[in-house]
């Protein structure tokens, strides 16, 4: 087994954090795991730097996308991550690396209105014709990750494979309402951070994408289905945005889709926890039967 084939695990990550601190120059012995999902995330707190490490070199340009992203959106005056001066992203162990200035964190989670405007606001740019950013694939990496799993029995495979083959050509069919325009992706209010200055940061640039902006709308929309969150927090959030999702005819299809892709996130990491193994069974079930309640965790 090659280096880059050694499987993503927090051991794994934390050896490919010590070898790019190695590297660079940079002190990791405090070093600190704050996630660990499609990518891993340390915190090297005498540095103030988080160190972004993903799976493989399958999604190179994908971080390249997220460090010309991060400029774009300096230049556009939009509070967001940023990165590091050093030269970006690294190959360290075949995984892209990449470094972000640390945003001092107040403690207090933004909320759904503050991800209504940054949204409102991020749709609302003119994408300069050298970003290149890439048409929205909103199933992207769903199908890589139910074969490269060997937690799935064949059956469960064939399942989600044939469920992602059909939530693809529904979406296919789809007549979004609103204006094409630069997408995060990954829209959740997680993916904000609430400066002890105040200003409200925008971080996780991934899946950043050219597409349709109901998806990023979708995100919220779907928390709140699953009970995250009360119905008065959505309702301000939609009328802060400026259109309800919920509304559009199009939404169950990406309630569908968001479900797979949530689902199949959370099976990467398995191994690491019970909480997750269980969970991940408890949305296996919710996929096979469409019409039951569902009662998901948030992770």
């Amino acid at each position: 087994m090659t280096v880059s084939d050694t499987p993503f695990t927090s051991v794994e990550a934390l050896t490919t954090l010590r070898e790019t601190c190695e590297a660079t120059g940079l002190a990791g012995q405090d070093a600190r795991l704050i996630r660990l999902g499609e990518n891993a995330l340390f915190v090297l707190p005498a540095e103030h730097i988080v160190v972004r490490i993903a799976r493989g070199v399958e999604v190179l340009d994908d971080v390249r996308k997220e460090v010309a992203v991060a400029a774009w959106l300096a230049e556009a005056g939009i509070p967001a991550a940023r990165t590091t001066a050093h030269p970006q992203p690294l190959i360290v162990r075949g995984r892209p690396v990449t470094l972000w200035q640390l945003v001092p964190d107040s403690g207090t989670p933004a909320g759904l209105d503050e991800l209504a405007g940054v949204l409102r606001r991020l749709h609302e740019l003119v994408v300069p014709v050298d970003l290149a950013l890439p048409q929205m694939d909103i199933l992207s990496r769903v199908s890589e990750r139910i074969r490269a799993t060997p937690i799935l029995t064949e059956e469960d495979r064939e399942f989600l494979l044939a469920r992602r083959r059909e939530l693809q050509s529904a979406y296919d069919t789809l007549a979004f309402p609103l204006k094409p325009c630069a997408v995060h992706g990954d829209a959740h209010s997680d993916n904000l951070i609430k400066a002890v200055d105040g200003s409200i940061v925008l971080i996780d640039f991934e899946r950043f994408a050219f597409g349709p902006p109901e998806t990023d709308l979708a995100v919220t929309a779907i928390e709140h289905t699953l009970g995250w969150g009360t119905r008065a927090e959505y309702d301000h959030f939609a009328e802060r945005y400026g259109f309800d999702v919920l509304t559009w005819e199009g939404f169950p299809v990406l309630k569908d889709i968001n479900e797979l892709k949530m689902t199949t996130w959370l099976m990467q990491n398995v191994d690491e926890d019970a909480a997750i193994a269980q969970e991940f069974h408890n949305r296996m079930h919710s996929l096979r039967n469409p019409d039951a309640p569902r009662r998901w965790r948030a992770f």
